[in-house]
Parts: C-alpha cells; structure tokens; sequence
C-alpha cells in the first residue's frame, strides 16, 4: 500500500463496511470493524449487512448503523423479480456519503457485485480481496491468496484486508455487548428453573445451518446424560424456533433430565445467557462465536469442512475425526458419512467440557489435521486444498500468526464461482 492511499483513507469520516453474510461471519469481522473505527477518532461506521446478520450487528457497539440489504449474488437471497429493490439500495447508500466503502468475504465469495454497488454509489475509496482485475470498481485491490497461498483464520483474514490502509486495532477479539439487566433478567429465569445461575451447568447447542456441520443427536444425548448423570452438571439446551424439533429428539433420547430454551431466547437473551454459562459445548456454530466474544470456554465439535472458524480468543477444545476428505467446504457430505464430527466419541465431549469447567488442562492438544489427499469421490466436487501456512490448534491461547504482507494493487481482482460454506 502506498502512501497516498494510506493518508487518504485517513481522512475518511463516513465509513461503509460491507459484510452480507451470517451471524457468525459478521462477529469474526468485528475486530477489522473495530481497527476502522479506532482511526481516525471520531469515524462514523455503518454496516451494510443480510437480514442473517442484521440482528447480532446491533449489538456490535462499533457500529453507529445498520442497513439490511437482501443482496442478489448472496446464497440464502430468496428469488425475486427485477432490481427495483438493487436500484433503491444504491440511491440509499449515495444519498449517506460516504467517504470510503470495505467489502468482506471469505475467499470463495465475489466481492465485485458489492463493489460495483459502492461505486455506483459514487463512494470514492474502495477496498476488497480480488482475484481478478477488478480496474476502476476497486481504488485499493489486495489480491486474493486464498486457498492456494495461505489458509488463514477469518478474523486474521479481515485484519490484514484493513491492515493495508494503516487501520490495526489495539484489542483483537471479537466484540458483541450485552443490553444492560438482561443477564440479571437470565440469572432469575434459570433460578426459576432451578438452576443456580451461579453455579456448575453446561449449555448446549445442537444446532448448525449446514447439515454437514451437526454433530448427530443421539451422540449430543448421550454426552448430556453423562454430564448430568455422572458429573452432576445441570445441561441447557438452546436453540432457534427452526430447532425446537431437534432438541426435543435430543432430550427424549437423554436419560437424565435437563432443561430446554430453544425457541424462547431473543438473540439478546441468548448473549446474555452465554455471557455468565461456565461453558458451552456446540457444533460450529454463531453461538460458538458468541461465546467466543464474551469470553466463555466452549467446547466446539468441529465438522473438518474448513478450518478458518475455530473459536477465537476463549479457551476451547476443539473435537473432530480426521478423515481422508477433510476441507470439503461443503454445507451437505458430500459421501453422506459425516465421519469428522459422527466418530467423535460422547466421552470426548464430556471430558473437554469438564477440563474446561474446572480448568484443567489435557494432556494432549492435538492440531487440526493439515490438508492432504482426499478420496477420489471428492476430487470433482471441491476446490484443490492448500497446505495452510498456519493451522490453529485447541490450546486456548493458540492464534493464527499473521502471514507475509500481501501486496495491494491500487485502482485494480474478482473471485471465480463460490464455493459452499
């Protein structure tokens, strides 16, 4: 990045981040947000974002506003007829004036229908990853490395994008706040379950948008039925009102009795639920990125569909089988096993959540396995994996080293086909 670019970002005021993606994707982009917001004092950030992660955004107190854009070139974007609602949205984001616009994506997404809409927008400084020339639709172009350079975590992937025009932030880790009273609210709702809020207890999250990444529900039963069986620890269930089905299989297969608030938290409900739970034990999921930005230990079952999403800054056990098709990226097995989280033994689970509990470290902190050849099944569905350049491990205190500077490519690419997340 050259100097020039650098100051002229320093003189932006009016900053739009653009991150159209789910709840999780936007809090692991919270602490790029928070280097754009830190300099210079007093800048403005709005957060054009999808309805997925419209709702957790408002409690990310770096943004000042959120606009809610249902983006065409976006998977989860139901079907619509024509570009009246594109057309409106532009004219929206002309009309706030903004001084200079960031896209975020992971690799596999394009970011130029997001740049196109910021130019048209007449926003003048423009900055994205790219593959391709993306000429005059980005003013600051940092090639894209991903998959074939470096593998990097998420939020490390952000905070080297805004690192090249001279934003870092003095505090890295996630951020999502609490509305005030709620968690007093949320220690008299589990006292009138009869749980002591101050107490041992666990919440789990069987949960998970891709099927790829659930961990199966008899095996989430069996895990809960020994926690509170054997280690006498109460076991909370959550979930959305989609997942009321799920974990009400869960618990019938339990032989133990627990509690259930699937269904019947708010996002806000469910922050403050997870800001004071001793630890959570989830597939990878957003609440493993909520837990991760409140500070609370989480054990995370990790399907190996990538591994750019562990838990960021909280202590965690990350559990997983390793298998010969790891780094799929996929939202449905492709070979319909499901082996990298479906052998991951119960035991397991408890053990991690009960080291966490009481603070104990294991005596082995595997890392996730490094890409290496995958089953011919798999070769014609997913994109050639990389060896990554760092690999997070399940230590707690375990981060991604940040990789060699990437050159940035003023006034210049744009991602191929996207590949499922």
């Amino acid at each position: 990045m050259g100097g020039h670019a650098s100051s002229s970002w320093d003189a932006a005021r009016n900053l739009l981040c653009v991150r159209l993606d789910a709840l999780g994707d936007v809090l692991m982009t919270t602490p790029a947000i928070r280097a754009l917001k830190e300099r210079p004092a007093g800048r403005r950030v709005t957060l054009l974002t999808s309805p997925a992660g419209a709702g957790i955004a408002r409690l990310v107190s770096e943004v000042d506003e959120v606009l809610v854009y249902d983006a065409p070139w976006v998977k989860a974007t139901p079907p619509r007829n024509g570009s009246a609602a594109d057309a409106a949205m532009i004219e929206r984001l002309r009309a706030k004036r903004f001084d200079a616009a960031v896209v975020f994506t992971v690799y596999s997404q394009n970011p130029l229908p997001a740049a196109l809409a910021c130019y048209l927008a007449a926003i003048p400084l423009r900055l994205a990853y790219c593959r391709e020339n993306p000429y005059q639709l980005l003013t600051d172009w940092v090639r894209e490395p991903e998959p074939e350079g470096i593998v990097r975590h998420e939020v490390r992937r952000q905070l080297d994008l805004v690192a090249e025009v001279g934003a870092a932030a003095r505090d890295e880790r996630i951020s999502l706040a609490v509305p005030p009273g709620l968690e007093e609210r949320m220690r008299r709702r589990l006292s009138h379950l009869g749980i002591d809020p101050s107490g041992r207890f666990v919440v789990m999250h069987p949960g998970a948008t891709a099927p790829s990444r659930r961990y199966p529900p008899e095996l989430f039963a069996e895990a809960a039925s020994e926690l509170a069986h054997a280690h006498r620890c109460p076991v909370v269930f959550t979930g959305g009102c989609d997942e009321i089905a799920l974990v009400h299989a869960v618990r019938r297969s339990m032989t133990a009795r627990s509690w259930s608030l699937a269904g019947g938290l708010t996002l806000e409900e469910l922050a403050a639920l997870l800001r004071m739970a001793p630890v959570l034990v989830s597939n990878n999921s957003g609440p493993v990125h909520m837990a991760a930005a409140l500070g609370t230990p989480v054990v995370d079952i990790y399907a190996l569909t990538n591994p750019q999403h562990t838990p960021w800054m909280t202590p965690h056990r990350v559990l997983f089988h390793d298998v010969p098709c790891r780094y799929c990226y996929r939202s449905v097995c492709p070979l319909g096993h499901q082996d990298c989280v479906r052998l991951v033994p119960p035991s397991a689970v408890v053990e991690a959540a009960i080291q966490l509990l009481e603070g104990r470290e294991p005596l082995e902190l595997p890392s996730l396995p490094a890409p290496g050849a995958r089953v011919r099944a798999i070769d014609t569905l997913a994109a050639p994996v990389p060896s990554p350049e760092t690999i997070p491990t399940t230590r707690a205190d375990r981060r991604f080293d940040a990789p060699t500077r990437l050159p940035i490519v003023p006034g210049a690419g744009a991602a191929g086909g996207c590949i499922e997340d």
